[in-house]
């Protein structure tokens, strides 16, 4: 199992997941010029992805989905929820799942987790393909036991580190939009991951992502400052994903030295 990032944050999302010969796609925030130009450059073409499954309706996260899938005829999965906004309507295919709900495509298990999100039918997905475990962990406000049981034991986890909360509520944004983000059905700051990873049995863990950082309220060396004082994370390899370039092809099967460098984008 492997997975890359096409870009992370808030201008847009899309992550690729691959076993065997599934290749999945989640959300994909960009216009599908814009998805096309960076699935080439981790040599993807569009007609090689079998889905793409949606973890909610706001745009940086569907904004090209419902064009993408028309234009190269791919299947796309979503909450009833999602659905229900009508933002991705002109799909090739909607596929209906509940939130909670465990399905397979091609070689690879999802699961459809839901998340504490300003959002109609918010999930988030682990995936299992091989004795292999992924987790893609963003866009959640707070911490449940639910979320805390369904991503432990991961050998691959791509986490949000959203927001420095000092950074946050100093910076520029409008008091109702900090208190959004900040909010219980927000977004993670960085010691709320850190938190999160250290409530999770992290033994498995082998490559750990932190992604959907913001650009206004965060940068790489604070998200790695917290990560610096958790010890859960075992050894796993860290990187950053960036906004413009994501991160490229990353195997849960790697050797992979312990690392806490801020190597955003590669």
């Amino acid at each position: 199992m492997r997975f890359a990032s096409l870009g992370s944050g808030s201008q847009g999302n899309s992550t690729l997941v691959a076993a065997d010969d599934t290749l999945l796609m989640v959300d994909c925030g960009f216009t599908p010029k814009e998805a096309e130009a960076r699935l080439q450059r981790v040599g993807v073409t569009p007609a090689s992805l079998d889905a793409i499954l949606v973890t909610h309706e706001h745009g940086d996260h569907c904004a090209g989905v419902a064009s993408l899938s028309k234009r190269h005829g791919i299947p796309v999965y979503l909450t009833h929820g999602t659905a229900a906004t009508n933002r991705l309507s002109g799909c090739h295919q909607q596929v209906l799942v509940n939130a909670g709900a465990r399905f397979s495509i091609g070689s690879i298990t999802c699961s459809a987790v839901p998340v504490p999100h300003d959002a109609r039918e918010p999930v988030q997905f682990r995936f299992d393909a091989g004795g292999w475990s992924l987790g893609i962990l963003t866009d959640l406000g707070s911490i449940t036991p639910h979320l805390v049981a369904s991503f432990s034991g991961c050998d691959g986890l791509l986490l949000e580190f959203n927001h420095e909360l000092d950074l946050l509520m100093q910076g520029p944004y409008p008091g109702t939009l900090k208190r959004r983000v900040a909010g219980d059905f927000g977004h993670l700051n960085n010691a709320q991951a850190g938190h999160l990873l250290s409530q999770l049995d992290n033994r498995r863990l082998r490559i750990l992502v932190a992604g959907h950082l913001s650009q206004q309220n965060n940068t790489p060396e604070h998200a790695l400052a917290a990560l610096a004082g958790v010890a859960a994370h075992h050894g796993a390899r860290i990187q950053v994903a960036s906004q413009d370039s994501g991160f490229d092809w990353l195997s849960l099967l790697e050797e992979a030295e312990p690392s806490l460098s801020a190597a955003v984008g590669t």
